[in-house]
C-alpha cells in the first residue's frame, strides 16, 4: 500500500496564461465581455470595451472572446459612441 505524503487528492486549477493588454475576454461569472487591463494579487482586471469602470475576476472564470463576441462588444461600443454616451 503506497504511503501518503499528506497531499490532497484535489487538483490545482489549470494555469491560465496572462493575456496581452486590451485582449477581449469573457467573464463567465457575469457573462460579460471586457478588455484585459492587468493582473493584481492573483486577480485579473477587465474593463468594458471602450472604457468604463474596471472590475476584477478570477483567472479561471475568464476565457478569450470568440470572434462573434468581439464583434458584438465592439458594435455596442460604436453604437454608444454614436449616441454620444462615450467620448
Amino acid at each position: 500500500m503506497p504511503a501518503k505524503n499528506g497531499a490532497s487528492d484535489e487538483q490545482e486549477p489549470p494555469h491560465v496564461p496572462t493575456p496581452a493588454p486590451d485582449t477581449l475576454m469573457v467573464d463567465l461569472s457575469q457573462d460579460r465581455v471586457g478588455e484585459f487591463r492587468g493582473e493584481w494579487c492573483g486577480k485579473w482586471s477587465l474593463r468594458p470595451v471602450g472604457g468604463g469602470v474596471e472590475w476584477t475576476v478570477d483567472p479561471q472564470d475568464v476565457r478569450p472572446a470568440e470572434p462573434i463576441e468581439r464583434l458584438r462588444a465592439e458594435l455596442a461600443c460604436a453604437n454608444r459612441r454614436s449616441r454620444g454616451e462615450l467620448l
